[in-house]
């Protein structure tokens, strides 16, 4: 598959036009708290209306297709939080929707993703990762739009990089979650315009850390992914169209422990009133960790839709 290019910021500006009135601009908040190792800052994209930033790439791309390569739908391969993104967006057109979804995918997704009219197919991990990888699957219709690659979904997630330029002009550090790179690369690139002395880092977890591997091998791995509670970020592998543009842009990934994210689960809850999934506190665990250095950092809170039984185990100090 051919490497997308980092999108120009004109692309940017341009996306933010388009998912106006769909996507929310979501608030910058100060994380509470004197025994913190920097200032951080939480831009909270659970708070978009699919409880997750996916809206802003989904968005960006379906208006950008003619409306005629739209007539026999959309579809993609997500563990939940794209899916919802492309159904919502679907449903306002009034055209089908698909969904390949891994088989640890969690309920409260794919219950979200059904409740906006999308069919839902799950497979074994293995299947739905070859879907993402070769941009197929059989007996699906209708056009394909990728959760990670499409230049226009990282011009969509770039939309989340001005705002934070914006609200906090001389911010030093982004630390992103990072499932395939869409999001990381789409935010690099909007600071690389406004901010090129700030940073990017990505942040993984442990029991799936295909980036941290490649950063250190300099060339795409694959790794033993082990499903867990957090389900919105690890792979199995780097994508090999993402690699030249994540190596270029991002600089390094802070890998966290299961434990560490639980932990940032819970002291969002309790500190800031904040709901998080495992993805979406994943950056706030690595900022916890000092890794991304000091001055302002802004943690990306991707998304909310965490399982209620599993956010009570976590509240109660247990690990799901």
């Amino acid at each position: 598959m051919q490497a997308p290019e980092p999108p120009s910021l004109e692309a940017i500006r341009a996306a933010r036009a388009r998912i106006a009135g769909a996507a929310l601009r979501t608030p910058l908040v100060r994380l509470g708290g004197d025994d913190l190792p920097a200032e951080i800052w939480l831009k909270l994209e659970n708070l978009q209306p699919i409880g997750s930033f996916k809206l802003r790439g989904a968005v960006n791309a379906m208006a950008l297709v003619p409306p005629r390569a739209l007539a026999r739908g959309v579809w993609t391969a997500s563990a939940g939080n794209m899916a919802q993104g492309l159904a919502w967006q679907a449903r306002r057109l009034g055209i089908p929707c698909a969904v390949v979804a891994p088989d640890h995918a969690p309920d409260i997704k794919l219950q979200a993703i059904s409740r906006l009219g999308a069919r839902v197919l799950r497979v074994p991990f293995p299947e739905w990762w070859r879907a993402i990888t070769q941009h197929a699957h059989p007996g699906m219709e209708g056009l394909f739009i990728h959760p990670v690659s499409d230049p226009a979904v990282i011009a969509g997630n770039g939309t989340i990089g001005l705002e934070i330029v914006e609200d906090l002009p001389d911010v030093d550090t982004v630390v992103v979650p990072y499932g395939g790179g869409g999001l990381s690369c789409g935010i690099a690139a909007a600071l690389l315009a406004l901010r090129p002395d700030a940073r990017v880092l990505a942040c993984e977890v442990e029991t799936a850390a295909p980036l941290a591997a490649s950063l250190a091998a300099h060339a795409p791995q694959a790794i033993t992914h082990t499903p867990s509670f957090v389900d919105g970020i690890g792979g199995a592998s780097v994508l090999e169209e993402m690699w030249p543009l994540a190596s270029r842009v991002l600089a390094g990934s802070i890998v966290v422990s299961l434990e560490a994210i639980a932990n940032a689960i819970r002291l969002l809850a309790e500190r800031q009133h904040v709901i998080a999934e495992g993805a979406g506190a994943a950056s706030v665990a690595a900022a916890l960790t000092g890794g991304a250095g000091g001055g302002k950092v802004v943690c990306v809170v991707s998304g909310g839709n965490l399982d209620s039984a599993k956010l009570a185990r976590i509240l109660a100090g247990e690990m799901p």
